[in-house]
């Protein structure tokens, strides 16, 4: 979404009015729906005021009176997501922190009324506003009087005991029940405690004991999580660690409201970043500046010898976010450089400077000139074959961060500044890269997608297009999805956006429940070749008619694209359709800003177009006459029973 706000004041007023005034004035001539592309750039700087939770609730407020069919009308890619909340005490706070916090990832949000302790109530009742059809996020926000307030009195530390016992019990039964018959996530969260709770017992012991009963407490409730996929459990404690008083004593005593408004902010902010890997829109690449961003000190003047990472007081903090930077990249994100430098000096630093915890091998990518940075960032895009919109930049000057913003809106800014202690607050304050889970090909991926530079000599080398197709000794196995690779087929469907027909998002219990079906085929695609394993690159999903075997989707990473892997899996679908009796093979395209690379995809097979939508959205049907023929460049290994 590449929009950019058009209000009726001049570049320079614009500059000197905030981004609440810009987004005011929007409301007031009725233009945020027509420019919801350009909301998240305003949400970003508001985020990154000090008042900047409490500044987000302000401009929910706003964005709430902004009906989300409304925008979705202008912006087919923006479609709403129905949020369900209920909870204990009161929680007014809690529907505009969310519609500003979804807003900053593009997301408008329809939320449904919340009434005080209604949880119980709500979690039983399957017809209540949790259970409703296409609800994607169902919200049950407790806190502690939901256990003090059925003590007896006076109560003892073993009365607690009991009651959190109970309580837990009860909770996974409904945990149970929601993931049984409800449609979307549900998510809980941990309990905090205040002094004016365990200091109501008046010695040291049953207040130990009070404070580890509530811990196990907690911890039942974050391992109910990983029991249940589709349930989340929000850890507060985190949270309130940054925040100031967990709630006001006269709201909670005379409104109920048993958390505060900068917690709810913070919660909101969680349930945005959860929203957005659900919709498989986490970041992958994080691009970062080199001086006074990743060491203190500007290399071109200060040499080699004059700039630090470690061994003083700056250069510790430089250290310290070098290390959080590794940390994030051994998870699957890749690390490129985008620095104003020349490149062997800086490919000398990297290489041999004692101070480096990153290291070249570090990063799939150093671009290291004197080019403006939105189009060295256009161009790692480019030689990693993904869009800008899965990229992170962080960047200690301002003039650069403002460059990128206003030419690339999709690339995620993270703004740091000269104060190096706390560039790993900023780095890791937006949860860019959450995922709901880690696969054994994330923690892979940077060496997969080093290795394409060795891919790339070859292809430079070789005469022609087939040569190093040959030379490349491809290798595609295609069989049921294995339980190991559950969270992997998964994850494809919600990250890849290139090479995917109908673009259905998947969560991994909705890819479980199309496994266990007798009339569902669920495909992984593999592949590996001279330079090593690709792991798990692709999916097929399918499921038998009266007409024939349809097609639901099929997906490739976009690090394979253009080596005829996706013709071979689908050539090895419609073999086994034609064995196996099928009369005919239905698939669709539904299109989308980034998929119109596979529109000829199917037809290029044998497929016919029986149906035209006015939006672009193609039927096919393949006879099953005649099936085309197999790549003569790479081996197939096809298997369509479970081992």
């Amino acid at each position: 979404m590449t929009t950019a706000v058009t209000t009726a004041v001049t570049t320079t007023e614009a500059e000197r009015v905030g981004p609440l005034d810009r987004l005011r004035a929007l409301h007031r001539e009725q233009r945020i729906a027509a420019e919801y592309p350009a909301v998240p750039a305003l949400l970003a700087e508001l985020a990154a005021s000090p008042t900047g939770l409490a500044d987000l609730t302000r401009a929910g407020r706003l964005l709430a009176r902004v009906e989300p069919e409304s925008i979705r009308e202008l912006h087919p890619g923006a479609g709403p997501a129905t949020v369900a909340i209920t909870g204990h005490g009161m929680l007014d706070a809690l529907p505009p922190a969310l519609t500003a916090q979804f807003a900053r990832h593009g997301i408008p949000l329809r939320a449904s009324d919340t009434e005080y302790d209604s949880w119980l109530r709500d979690l039983q009742d399957t017809g209540s506003p949790l259970y409703a059809p296409g609800t994607d996020l169902a919200l049950c926000v407790l806190d502690a009087p939901v256990v003090f307030d059925e003590l007896p009195l006076p109560w003892r530390v073993e009365d607690l005991a009991a009651a959190l016992d109970a309580k837990l019990e009860l909770i996974a039964g409904l945990v149970a029940r929601y993931t049984e018959h409800g449609p979307g996530t549900l998510v809980l969260n941990t309990l905090p405690l205040l002094s004016s709770q365990t200091h109501q017992l008046v010695d040291h012991r049953s207040r130990t004991e009070l404070s580890v009963r509530w811990r196990e407490f907690n911890t039942g409730l974050l391992r109910l999580a990983a029991e249940h996929p589709r349930l989340h459990v929000v850890d507060l404690d985190p949270l309130i660690a940054e925040c100031g008083p967990l709630r006001d004593s006269r709201l909670a005593a005379y409104a109920k409201v048993h958390l505060g408004e900068e917690l709810l902010g913070r919660y909101a902010r969680e349930i945005g970043h959860l929203a957005r890997a659900l919709r498989g829109r986490a970041k992958k690449v994080l691009v970062v500046d080199l001086d006074n961003t990743l060491w203190d000190g500007i290399l071109g003047d200060d040499g080699a010898d004059g700039i630090a990472a470690a061994t003083t007081y700056r250069g510790e903090a430089f250290r310290t976010f070098q290390r959080a930077v590794k940390q994030i990249g051994a998870q699957g994100v890749l690390l490129a450089v985008c620095s104003k430098n020349d490149k062997e000096p800086v490919l000398g630093v990297l290489r041999d400077h004692p101070d480096m915890v990153l290291r070249e091998a570090d990063f799939t990518r150093v671009n290291a000139n004197w080019q403006p940075k939105d189009g060295n960032l256009r161009d790692i895009a480019q030689r990693l074959n993904l869009g800008v919109d899965s990229f992170v930049f962080a960047d200690d000057s301002p003039f650069e961060c403002g460059l990128v913003a206003a030419s690339l809106p999709e690339v995620a800014v993270i703004r740091l500044d000269e104060e190096p202690a706390l560039h790993v607050d900023r780095l890791l304050a937006d949860g860019w890269f959450d995922v709901r889970e880690l696969t054994a090909e994330d923690r892979t991926r940077a060496g997969q997608y080093r290795s394409e530079a060795d891919r790339q000599d070859l292809q430079e080398s070789a005469g022609s297009m087939e040569e190093y197709l040959k030379a490349l000794d491809i290798r595609v196995e295609v069989s049921p999805v294995r339980d190991h690779e559950l969270a992997r087929i998964a994850q494809i469907t919600l990250r890849t956006n290139q090479f995917n027909l109908t673009t259905q998002r998947l969560q991994q219990a909705d890819v479980v429940r199309q496994k266990a079906s007798a009339d569902h085929l669920v495909l992984a695609v593999r592949s590996r070749d001279r330079f090593g394993d690709n792991g798990v690159v692709g999916a097929l999903f399918a499921h038998r008619t009266a007409e024939g075997l349809r097609i639901d989707n099929m997906l490739l990473s976009c690090r394979v694209f253009a080596r005829g892997i996706e013709e071979a899996a689908l050539a090895s679908l419609l073999t086994h359709a034609r064995d196996s009796g099928a009369a005919a093979v239905l698939a669709s395209y539904r299109p989308t800003a980034k998929n119109h690379r596979v529109r000829d995809f199917c037809p290029s097979l044998g497929f016919e177009i029986i149906e035209e939508s006015a939006d672009g959205a193609l039927e096919f049907r393949h006879s099953l006459t005649e099936l085309p023929t197999l790549p003569a460049h790479l081996t197939l290994d096809v298997t369509f029973t479970d081992a």
